[in-house]
């Protein structure tokens, strides 16, 4: 463990002195950090107004289904009683 560490380091301290290939790796992960921050913001873009959609559709259904169930215990409840 200590070998592939010190070897690492030593790896980073030769590429510094070479020329400061770290700026190349660091712009690159600069990159990627900001393609996948753009992809997590558009996902949010498009999920957050399709899960609103869903959830006031579904509780538009749920709405009329309950005044539908209580319209009918209401029209039994009365034939019962004229009966």
């Amino acid at each position: 463990m200590n070998e592939l560490l010190e070897r690492t380091i030593d790896q980073g301290i030769a590429s510094e002195a070479v020329g400061g290939s770290l700026a190349v790796a660091d712009s690159t992960n600069g990159m990627v950090f900001l393609l996948i921050a753009a992809l997590g913001v558009l996902m949010a873009i498009v999920y957050i107004p399709i899960r609103l959609f869903l959830t006031i559709t579904a509780r538009s259904r749920r709405l009329k289904l309950l005044q539908k169930i209580r319209r009918l215990r209401e029209d039994i409840s009365r034939s019962l009683k004229t009966d």
